[in-house]
């Protein structure tokens, strides 16, 4: 249970009630301090009560997280998968016997289920923002897979992180890369100078097939929209198109659905070096790609570069390729150190002539799914802030939409940050 006071008056609310309250609570009264949490009183009664989690998208990541939620109830997590949302019916029945949940064939509807206390998106790119703004907009917290939003959706991104602020949610984007503790161990490092100033950084992410895009599976290659099938949900604000067994069940193929690896791939790896630099907003980005290996149907490329310009004057690129999977080392390159992230950890080597030592530094946790959805589980019950927070992957997005508009415009990409715009030259 959780106590709350508000002006000299005591009561006690159930952590379920706590979570209902925040959602309903309007920004000023909690920025100005007006409720205040008292964090750790009646914390034994609360931590008994299990987490109610509502999962929209049933596909294969989605299910995937379910059985890791289930998992972590085995091992004592207190969490309970409630209620499953899908628009095709086929695997919204499939998940709710799977998982003994309620069913919803909308997403409104499960985020309105009293006894959801979180929501997990795992819905196509598309639909990320819509599903995440109407758990957001009923007080949910959210996990939310990557990207944060499709390449054409900026301005639902800025709507989205507006609303989240504004209630003071917990978020954490499914990058799960930074459940592993280098990449916190290295900001640590960064901020206190062990590499002087940060003036280049590099990252990557090769792999060899497009069985990610071409491969995924077709449940029925029979499919019709109707009463099992809701073909324009799945549109939400794409364009109009008639109905495709492909584009529904392979649509990371899709420009109109998916952008590549840009942001599909990138976001794994982009977005725990954003957090070792310690920055923000781009200054200007450019990115050049295409099929170069992949062709047939698919849309997206299966090759892309980008190079981001930070304010701070720091250049990072971002490589990459499903065409080949020979790797590119991360590296992060400073005015007196260099840092890579190898093997056990981290390595630092100073540049010549600098009386600085060289430095090898052995992670302390690594990476995992479970281990990032336990952190997550684990704010819901705190309310600190996660390891891929919305702020971090606001940044790190915004600089994946500014690739995606230079790579289809052929222009290079310049934000504004005082008017939070994207402009093309």
């Amino acid at each position: 249970m959780l106590q709350l006071r508000e002006g000299g008056n005591s009561s006690v609310l159930t952590r379920r009630e706590f979570l209902r309250t925040l959602g309903a609570a309007t920004a000023a009264g909690w920025q100005a301090g007006q409720i205040q949490v008292r964090a750790g009183e009646g914390s034994a009664e609360e931590a008994a009560e299990p987490i109610g989690v509502g999962l929209i998208g049933c596909g294969g990541r989605g299910s995937h997280l379910g059985r890791v939620l289930q998992q972590l109830k085995q091992q004592g997590e207190r969490v309970e998968l409630v209620a499953v949302c899908d628009i095709y019916r086929p695997r919204l029945e499939r998940a709710a016997k799977n998982f003994s949940a309620k069913s919803y064939p909308e997403a409104h509807e499960l985020v309105r289920d009293p006894d959801v206390d979180a929501v997990v998106v795992a819905t196509p790119d598309r639909l990320h923002v819509h599903h995440s703004l109407a758990a957001v907009q009923a007080g949910k917290d959210v996990y939310y897979e990557k990207p944060l939003t499709h390449w054409q959706q900026f301005e639902m991104l800025k709507q989205l992180v507006r609303e989240a602020r504004r209630r003071q949610l917990v978020f954490q984007v499914g990058t799960q890369f930074l459940s592993d503790s280098i990449w916190h161990q290295a900001a640590a490092l960064i901020k206190e100078g062990a590499l002087g100033k940060p003036i280049h950084a590099q990252t990557g992410y090769f792999r060899l097939g497009d069985w990610g895009e071409r491969g995924m599976p077709i449940d029925d290659p029979n499919a019709q929209p109707g009463p099992d099938l809701d073909w324009e949900a799945f549109l939400a604000d794409a364009p109009r198109r008639p109905f495709s067994v492909s584009r529904f069940f392979r649509w990371r193929m899709y420009m109109d659905y998916a952008g590549g690896p840009c942001t599909d791939l990138y976001p794994h790896v982009l977005t725990p070096l954003v957090k070792a630099l310690g920055v923000a907003f781009p200054k200007t980005v450019v990115a050049i790609g295409g099929k170069y290996r992949y062709n047939g149907e698919r849309e997206v490329p299966d090759t892309f570069d980008m190079l981001i310009e930070y304010p701070e004057g720091l250049s990072v690129a971002v490589l990459g390729t499903i065409a080949n999977e020979w790797g590119l080392e991360t590296v992060i390159r400073g005015g007196e150190a260099t840092l890579t992230f190898r093997g056990p950890g981290l390595l630092i080597q100073p540049q010549k002539g600098v009386k600085k030592e060289r430095r090898e530094i052995a992670r302390q946790r690594g990476a995992s799914v479970q281990e990032h959805l336990r952190n997550f589980l684990q704010c819901v019950r705190t309310r600190e802030k996660p390891y891929s927070d919305l702020e971090l992957n606001y940044y790190v997005q915004t600089a994946l939409i500014m690739a995606m508009l230079s790579f289809v415009e052929g222009k290079a990409a310049h934000f504004d940050a005082a008017a939070e715009e994207i402009r093309l030259s």
